[in-house]
C-alpha cells in the first residue's frame, strides 16, 4: 500500500534582512518534534520534497532555502559556511521552534553540524546525511570528481530538479560554495556535537565512502550509522520512506532506567 503523504505549503519571511523561502507541512501542530531539513550546495527544497511529504505525516517539517538557493533571495556574494550557519540560526529564531531534529544533507550536513555546536539548546537530535567532505578528496577537483561518479548512480528523473536548482542559484554561486565546503574541516565540529546523532548514507555513495562515513560516526560522541541499500548520495530523495523511518527511530524517547 502506498504511504500517505503530507500536504506542503510555501511561505516567505524576512530573515536577517533576506527574503527567505520555506517549504513546510501544512499542519505543523502534531505534538511531535519539528524536523528541519537543510539542503546541499547546488540544490534547494525541491529535491527534499519527497522526504518532507513522508515525514510530514508524523512530524512538523520545515525546509528552508539557504540564501542564494531555491526561492530565497540571492545576495551578491556566496555565503561561506559560517554565514549560512548564522542565517539558519536567525531562521530558527524567526520561527520560534522548540528544539528541532536538524537534518543536513551533503554541504547541509556541514552547516547542521556547525549549528548544533553553536546552538546546542536548539537541536534535540541531529542527522548528518551524506556528510561532506572526506579529507581524502578535500579539493574542488576531488569533490567534483566524486560527484560525477555519483551522477552515474542516481536515477535520471532527478536531472530536471538539479538543473532548475543550479539555474536558480547561478553556476558561479555553486562553484563558490564548493570552494567554501572543501576549505572547511568539519572534523572540528563533529567532535563537539552533544546531540544524539544519526549518520545516514547511501550504500553506493562515492562522495561519502565507507571509511569516511565510519570516521564521521566515530568522531561524533553520541552517533550511530545507518546505511541505506541501493541508494547513492541523494538518499534523502531516492529512499524517503526508509530515511523517514530512521529519523523517527532517532526521535523515539529512550526508556528511563
Amino acid at each position: 500500500m502506498p504511504r500517505r503523504r503530507a500536504a506542503l505549503t510555501s511561505e516567505f519571511r524576512l530573515v536577517d534582512r533576506l527574503r527567505t523561502h520555506t517549504r513546510r507541512s501544512v499542519d505543523p501542530d502534531t505534538g511531535t518534534a519539528p524536523v528541519v531539513l537543510v539542503h546541499g550546495l547546488a540544490v534547494s527544497h525541491r529535491y527534499l520534497t519527497p522526504l518532507a511529504e513522508t515525514l510530514g505525516t508524523t512530524h512538523p517539517v520545515y525546509v528552508p532555502d539557504l540564501p542564494g538557493f531555491g526561492l530565497s533571495a540571492r545576495p551578491g556574494r556566496a555565503y561561506d559556511l559560517r554565514r549560512h550557519v548564522g542565517h539558519l540560526a536567525a531562521w530558527l529564531d524567526a520561527y520560534r521552534l522548540p528544539p528541532v531534529c536538524l537534518v543536513g544533507h551533503s554541504f547541509g550536513a556541514e552547516v547542521a553540524a556547525a549549528l548544533a555546536v553553536a546552538r546546542p539548546g536548539a537541536v534535540r537530535a541531529l542527522v548528518l546525511a551524506g556528510p561532506t567532505s572526506d579529507p581524502t578528496a578535500r579539493s574542488r577537483r576531488g569533490l567534483v570528481g566524486r560527484w560525477l561518479v555519483d551522477c552515474l548512480r542516481e536515477p535520471l528523473w532527478q536531472v530536471p530538479i538539479l538543473c532548475r536548482d543550479v539555474l536558480d542559484a547561478r553556476p558561479w554561486r555553486v562553484a563558490a560554495t564548493v570552494s567554501h565546503s572543501v576549505r572547511h574541516a568539519v572534523e572540528a565540529d563533529l567532535v563537539r556535537i552533544t546531540a544524539p546523532t544519526l549518520v545516514l548514507t547511501g550504500e553506493q555513495d562515492p562522495i561519502v565512502p565507507p571509511r569516511w562515513r565510519a570516521e564521521v560516526t566515530r568522531l561524533v560522541p553520541d552517533a550511530r550509522l545507518v546505511t541505506v541499500s541501493d541508494a547513492a548520495h541523494n538518499v534523502l530523495t531516492t529512499a524517503p520512506g526508509r530515511v523517514a523511518d530512521a529519523i523517527r527511530d532517532l526521535l523515539v524517547p529512550t526508556p528511563a532506567g
